[in-house]
């Protein structure tokens, strides 16, 4: 069965790969990136390479969270229903470090700005088939810093990663108990990928960027994950693991969900 599969910050990486895997399936699929010349490139070029005409794309910047509600908006009114969201997008490095509302960049990109748009979307994952929610989490996962959440403390750029990373996994968890009919994974899609933002960052890398956008896909329409939920993909190990212990602490994860109500509100 062709699934309606939407994928931020998909205009480059292992986001725009996955998109390429699924178009040529015969899926229809919906990029995200922030640039609308580059997401209008990207939809053009994948349509070309897949022979498949049903792919558009969205523009919104996830630094910004008043541009996430109206792309969740914009969705609503266009599409009628979504079968599998893969929250993708993130960054590492960032410059400003801080968004307009004096938030750390990488806390509202990789954990906020999903938390926000997945919220909104779930009566259209609800009219799906099987639905999945698939989170883009790191095998860089550190207790989080209620206060540098809030925007009251500096991070290092990659103390800040790997703890917007853990939020975004504690939340998965949450999200999938909360969700009786539709799956929620948390996925670490490698280490150190062949990205564009693993090569700015650290310059190296230690697997193509086709090991996660591999995994993605898997995980986005095999029938082996079917049912499948609040679990940790380890793809350095290629199974299911265990994330950071917070991931665990019910306790950890009532705050966490506390805090970011009132953040996204």
């Amino acid at each position: 069965m062709k699934k309606t599969i939407l994928i931020t910050g998909s205009t480059d990486g292992i986001g725009k790969l996955t998109a390429i895997k699924l178009a040529k399936e015969g899926h229809t699929i919906y990029i995200h990136g922030r640039n609308p010349e580059k997401v209008r490139g990207v939809v053009s070029e994948i349509k070309t390479t897949t022979k498949n005409e049903k792919v558009k794309g969205f523009v919104a910047d996830f630094s910004d969270l008043d541009s996430v509600k109206q792309m969740a908006e914009q969705i609503k009114k266009e599409i009628s229903k979504i079968d599998v969201l893969i929250n993708n997008a993130g960054v590492y490095s960032s410059s400003p470090s801080r968004n307009k509302d004096g938030l750390d960049v990488r806390f509202v990109v990789n954990y906020l700005a999903p938390y926000l748009l997945t919220n909104k979307l779930i009566p259209l994952l609800k009219k799906g088939a099987e639905s999945r929610i698939i989170n883009l989490s790191s095998a860089a996962q550190s207790s989080i810093s209620y206060k540098a959440l809030s925007g009251k403390e500096e991070l290092s750029e990659g103390e800040a990663y790997a703890q917007s990373k853990l939020a975004l996994t504690m939340w998965s968890f949450y999200l999938a108990k909360k969700l009786k009919d539709i799956a929620v994974v948390a996925v670490n899609p490698g280490s150190l990928l062949g990205t564009k933002m693993v090569k700015e960052v650290f310059g190296n890398f230690w697997s193509p960027a086709d090991k996660g956008a591999n995994i993605l896909y898997a995980l986005s329409i095999s029938e082996e994950y079917n049912g499948i939920t609040g679990k940790y993909f380890d793809n350095d190990k290629g199974t299911f693991g265990m994330a950071h212990s917070d991931a665990y602490s019910e306790t950890e994860i009532a705050r966490l969900i506390s805090i970011t109500n009132d953040l996204v509100s």
